[in-house]
């Protein structure tokens, strides 16, 4: 069994059924998904896996110690995936505490709690043992426009409340594995995009509003530059990093798709016109507005996973064009999903955020 913590979110749920899935040699070890079913926290997300028996769901906090270690040591997993985190960075502005107590206190409670449990396993299980955290190229701060990709040495230069207790927790990771030999594994991903993401990220923010028949908010002139990486190849990057990534070490995850925001929002235009026209045929770019840029808004994110294919022969298998349809598609296909996570409290957080 693996401890999946974050299980019920964007890229955690994902990760949950790639793991279930079928194509793979682990589909049938069971998960144990620990998630605080926050407002990003979705069981809905999970709804294929009711009553299958190799999903073992249970709510509650990674900061709450007394929970963690009576998991770990009834279910006696071989390995932990943290995939819990605060992540939105206009939330971190507006209200940073949170990501501090989540990001930076849960994870210690959850290194803490492992570090016990793995120090009491015998060999060759302790030995076996894994601890993959999964973390941001947001810690890694902003790049110029000539500045070449973030690899792994690139020093920590975070700009935002949310980056920096990622970065935080990233430094308490890898002071556990060089202080107590806790065999720990970190990922850093670019921005992940495809189903089940909360509409308050760019992309299904962008479509929700699209068809919605609201304005589409763009941050300043709209050419802060991002890579994309489709969520179903981050997850196989992680399962691949979980199985064969070596201690100690840290795994930049890309899509090779740097892209301004801007060029983003059109894109999903262009979709959306095509796939779900307008009633009045006009086009949905029409709904494109610019606002205020936000504070400390980064300018470039662009990861090197090279190291990751070099040791481990991983490499994305979408394409932007082929990933982001597919995600098009899934919203289109889904949108009683998409009304039922668009709960008051979402409501209240867009329209203080883009009135």
């Amino acid at each position: 069994m693996i401890l999946v913590t974050g299980g019920a979110g964007f890229i955690g749920s994902n990760f949950v059924l790639d793991w279930l899935g079928t194509g793979h040699a682990h589909r049938d070890e069971p998960v144990l998904n620990l998630d605080k079913l926050t407002y990003a926290g979705n069981l809905e997300n999970l709804a294929s896996l009711q009553g299958d028996a190799r999903h073992v769901f249970v709510q509650g906090d990674i900061g709450d110690s007394a929970l963690l270690t009576c998991l770990l040591a009834e279910h006696r997993p071989r390995a932990v995936v943290n995939f819990a985190a605060e992540s939105h960075v206009d939330r971190s502005i507006h209200g940073p505490e949170d990501f501090i107590q989540t990001n930076i206190v849960g994870t210690f409670r959850l290194l803490e709690a492992v570090r016990a449990y793995w120090s009491g396993l015998n060999e060759p299980t302790r030995s076996a043992f894994r601890f993959l955290h999964v973390s941001t190229d947001e810690v890694y701060g902003s790049l110029a426009a000539q500045d070449p990709a973030f690899t792994e040495a690139h020093s920590y230069e975070p700009n935002s409340p949310y980056s920096a207790s990622k970065a935080a927790s990233d430094h308490l990771v890898r002071a556990y594995h060089h202080t107590y030999g806790l065999p720990v594994l970190t990922t850093n991903c670019s921005n992940n995009y495809g189903p089940y993401h909360f509409p308050e990220k760019l992309i299904p923010l962008m479509i929700v509003n699209a068809i919605d028949g609201k304005p589409l908010p763009v941050y300043g002139d709209g050419m802060q530059v991002r890579d994309w990486l489709y969520v179903k190849d981050h997850c196989s990057a992680v399962r691949e990093v979980l199985v064969s990534g070596r201690v100690g070490e840290t795994y930049n995850v890309g899509g090779w798709n740097e892209k301004p925001n801007i060029e983003i929002v059109k894109t999903l235009c262009t979709l959306l016109d095509e796939l779900h026209p307008r009633g009045d045929g006009q086009a949905y770019a029409r709904q494109i507005s610019y606002v205020k840029d936000r504070p400390g808004h980064d300018r470039r994110y662009a990861i090197d996973a090279r190291k990751l294919e070099r040791e481990l022969g991983w490499k994305p298998t979408e394409t932007f064009e082929t990933g982001i349809r597919k995600t098009v598609e899934w919203y289109l296909q889904n949108p009683d999903w998409v009304a039922r996570v668009q709960s008051g409290a979402y409501r209240d957080w867009v329209q203080k955020q883009y009135a």
